[in-house]
């Protein structure tokens, strides 16, 4: 009850401080609606704040967060499908520009794909992370299994943003928009031990930083 208190108060704060002083700019969202630029597929971590980390103000990126910032093959089917519903509301809907899969170091989604998940209550978890296992099998043939732990599991993080960002071009209206040149796709990893980030230059096959 206490960690709820906390949050109710810090939104007092918010409304008293932050929102006071952007009055103007918050209100012009209200009565313009939202015209974000990019969709920022990110991960659940708690660590990992898109806004924060990009000082995005209010109305610029279009968020969608989960387990490993992972995004699932295009299958046009009536289940329930929530990233893909946000990418197909971003992209076809909100029409942004630009979109970013995130990841970041010391992930734990990527490090559970080196441990044995079993359980009922684990039941979605372990389908989901599924989507990783392109990733990990090919950080297994680049070092080895033998290879130093923390190695292989920066390997596999900066791998997974790849393999995702082939799953979102399965997206026909995404990849249509690509090739058009209407649509951008970035990999950046972020570093929550430093707050630098890299980005995937898919012209040299590796990551760089985006610090100058």
């Amino acid at each position: 009850m206490k960690n709820v208190e906390s949050l109710l108060q810090g939104n007092e704060l918010f409304q008293k401080n932050y929102f006071r002083k952007n009055e103007t700019q918050l209100l012009d969202l209200v009565s313009s609606g939202q015209h974000p630029k990019a969709l920022f597929i990110g991960c659940a971590d708690s660590r990992v704040i898109p806004s924060l980390i990009t000082n995005a103000p209010p109305g610029q990126l279009f968020v969608l967060r989960n387990v490993g910032n992972f995004v699932a093959p295009y299958k046009p089917d009536e289940d329930y499908h929530a990233t893909a519903s946000g990418i197909e509301y971003a992209v076809t809907t909100l029409n942004i520009s630009e979109i970013i899969i995130c990841g970041h170091t010391h992930c734990g989604a990527i490090e559970a794909l080196y441990k044995d998940i079993s359980g009922k209550q684990l039941i979605h978890t372990k389908k989901w992370l599924s989507l990783g296992k392109k990733a990990k099998d090919l950080a297994l043939l680049a070092l080895g299994k033998n290879a130093d732990r923390e190695k292989l599991l920066r390997l596999t993080e900066k791998l997974s943003i790849i393999f995702q960002i082939e799953n979102l071009l399965t997206y026909p209206y995404v990849r249509r928009k690509v090739n058009k040149g209407i649509l951008h796709i970035h990999g950046w990893l972020y570093h929550i031990e430093s707050g630098e980030m890299e980005y995937y230059d898919p012209d040299a096959h590796e990551f760089l930083t985006l610090n100058k």
